[in-house]
């Protein structure tokens, strides 16, 4: 991690769970980070930022603002994610369309601002987007409530081999790599129905938020010869 030390990194859905972790953890190695709290005495920064993540535009001016002010961004997380008590038979469109924006469009999003600002200044860097296991198959629940939620995560999954064969074939020295958790154990949950899945998953075996964020610094460890595509962190005794 010694090669992160002093560089920028903006981790979005930073305010808590997964993202506050990640946030810590990057911070205790000496980066500077858009957004965490409560860490004042951690050998990195902390620049906390409020951000309509649904917005193109207050996207654009959070990514300013840290190139303005801290510095051009070179690791980016896209934690960000949404899931809706809703469903597929006669769910409302404007649920299904709200998932989509956060877990794909800013996603998307944040993705090009990144990379263009890394190109822009000749930096090598990493972007890592927070997948799912829904976003690589459709988990089998008591009541079948994810609705649209595991298509927005097979979407990312995608769109991460989409940006590797770019990034390739622009012969950028930038990674891609995508994390899929199994249950984690935060306020997410709270987005599911309370129709036997919300109570189910509080049930499971589950990771906890700091779990995710080691996974994300490992990766961030790895050399510059290294390429950790897809990295998949179940919960000991999970049953997907």
């Amino acid at each position: 991690m010694d090669r992160w030390v002093g560089k920028v990194a903006i981790v979005t859905g930073a305010s808590a769970g997964m993202g506050a972790a990640i946030a810590k953890s990057l911070v205790m190695k000496g980066l500077k980070v858009n957004l965490a709290n409560e860490l004042s005495d951690a050998p990195g920064q902390l620049f906390p930022l409020r951000c309509d993540i649904t917005s193109e535009e207050a996207i654009l001016k959070c990514f300013k603002w840290v190139t303005d002010n801290v510095g051009p961004v070179q690791i980016l997380v896209n934690n960000a994610g949404l899931t809706r008590p809703t469903n597929l038979l006669d769910g409302a469109s404007d649920e299904w369309r709200r998932v989509f924006d956060v877990n794909v469009m800013a996603l998307c999003i944040c993705t090009r601002e990144a990379v263009r600002i890394m190109r822009e200044n000749n930096l090598y860097g990493h972007v890592i987007h927070m997948n799912a296991i829904a976003g690589h198959y459709v988990p089998n629940m008591p009541q079948p409530n994810f609705n649209v939620y595991p298509a927005s995560k097979f979407a990312v999954t995608a769109l991460t081999e989409s940006l590797r064969q770019e990034l390739r074939y622009n012969k950028l020295p930038i990674k891609v790599t995508s994390i899929s958790p199994g249950v984690v154990r935060t306020e997410f949950q709270d987005g599911f129905p309370e129709d036997g899945t919300k109570e189910a998953l509080a049930e499971m075996p589950a990771l906890r938020p700091e779990d995710i964020a080691e996974a994300v610094v490992y990766i961030l460890s790895t050399g510059p010869q290294v390429q950790v595509h897809e990295l998949t962190v179940h919960p000991l005794g999970e049953l997907f």
